[in-house]
């Protein structure tokens, strides 16, 4: 499925708009490894589990605003972001979220990426 940070598609016809769709997930927060971090941040450098929880979570939002866009009938998601939250102390709020469209390619480069992505032309 493509998906976009912009609210169109250059090269692209859209067709419909199928509506809003998001992914969310609340994440707690491991106390050994709030402590490491904190431990971590004395001297400097790159919190290494926290990047791999960042990383995973965000996977996790996408899988599912693109289950929601497929749902709706979507092809594409334009308008695509990313929004975070604190929850507490402990809780941290990720959300995926944009607009499920309909995408056809008009352009011959669109209608070669469709192809790649599997949507043939």
């Amino acid at each position: 499925m493509l998906v976009v940070t912009t609210n169109d598609l250059p090269g692209w016809e859209i067709r419909q708009v199928c509506g809003e769709v998001f992914g969310l997930t609340v994440r707690s927060r491991n106390a050994f490894s709030q402590m490491g971090a904190g431990f971590k941040s004395l001297v400097g450098g790159e919190l290494k589990g926290m990047t791999t929880n960042l990383i995973n979570s965000r996977n996790e939002v996408m899988g599912r605003m693109l289950e929601e866009a497929r749902a709706r009938g979507g092809n594409a998601v334009v308008g695509m972001r990313f929004d975070t939250s604190e929850m507490g102390d402990v809780w941290t709020e990720l959300c995926a979220y944009g607009t499920a469209v309909v995408a056809v390619p008009i352009t011959p480069e669109a209608k070669e990426m469709a192809t790649k992505l599997g949507y043939g032309s």
